[in-house]
């Protein structure tokens, strides 16, 4: 149990580099997102052939359109957050990323008829009031940082998508498989539109590549698949409330490392909204598989 709960904590603080790692990367947001989960694709498309070809030859021939359909999903959201961190800081961007459980349950209640309980639905207003907060306070700032108050939102939405979907995939598919294949269409997506828009892959400093690099290793590979192989041997619950350490992880390493510095409106909007994730599901199972 000790083990579980350390992989646990290396998967957090893997996760709460990403931010860092994409401010210190000098692309663009489309590039950065193309790299990360192309790479990520493969290291570990091999692993998942290896150990599990069957299953993915069953996952390719049942479900190849909704599989496309999620890495479509997660695809938009990599663009959308990570350009959001070019307009507004690692505080408020991560944090409302951070909301995307909230609306998994507000989408599950309509599409699949789940009750929400009055803890959720509390939840839910508390976070809402802190993304205002958030929000309003950023305005102030200038409309820039509101900007990527919206894109960071727009990347949750987007996100839930592909929560949705691997929640109806993972039932009966294993987290290797699953990812094998959903990274690599995001990523086939990614260069897709890389191509199209004419971006270059190549030509950028030492420093970015080895963004690119950390980012495929650390948040993507490591910190997600920490986190989805923690939820088969400790509760949901804690797990989810394990997350919520990614955003104060990634605000006091955007502090030391980027001289960053939240206001007070995105330090109490961020408190509230950790807080309603907190409420909602501390007594119910949360949907962590982004």
């Amino acid at each position: 149990m000790v083990r579980t709960y350390l992989i646990l904590a290396l998967g957090v603080v893997s996760l709460s580099f990403a931010a860092i790692f994409i401010r210190l990367a000098d692309a663009p947001p489309l590039v950065i997102a193309a790299y990360r989960l192309s790479l990520a694709a493969l290291l570990i498309s091999p692993v998942a052939w290896i150990r599990s070809g069957p299953e993915l030859r069953r996952l390719i021939r049942n479900n190849l359109a909704m599989t496309l359909l999620s890495g479509a999903f997660l695809a938009l959201h990599f663009v959308l957050w990570i350009s959001s961190l070019s307009y507004t800081t690692v505080a408020s961007s991560v944090v409302l990323v951070t909301t995307s459980p909230i609306f998994v349950a507000i989408a599950s209640h309509f599409l699949f008829h789940e009750k929400l309980s009055r803890h959720a639905i509390l939840g839910i207003v508390i976070c809402l009031v802190g993304a205002v907060l958030i929000g309003y306070g950023d305005w102030r700032i200038g409309s820039k940082p509101l900007l990527g108050d919206m894109l960071a939102f727009f990347g949750t939405l987007s996100v839930v998508g592909y929560l949705l979907i691997g929640r109806r995939l993972r039932q009966n598919t294993d987290l290797l498989s699953y990812s094998c294949l959903v990274y690599s269409s995001a990523a086939l997506f990614l260069l897709l539109a890389v191509f199209t828009l004419n971006y270059r892959l190549f030509g950028y400093s030492a420093t970015t590549y080895l963004m690119f690099v950390l980012l495929a290793l650390l948040p993507q590979i490591l910190g997600h698949l920490s986190i989805n192989w923690a939820l088969g041997f400790v509760p949901a619950t804690l797990v989810a409330i394990a997350v919520l350490g990614e955003p104060v992880g990634a605000t006091a390493l955007a502090f030391v490392i980027l001289n960053e510095s939240p206001t007070f409106t995105q330090i109490g909007g961020s408190i509230l909204i950790l807080s309603g994730v907190f409420v909602a599901f501390r007594r119910s199972k949360a949907q962590l598989l982004a």
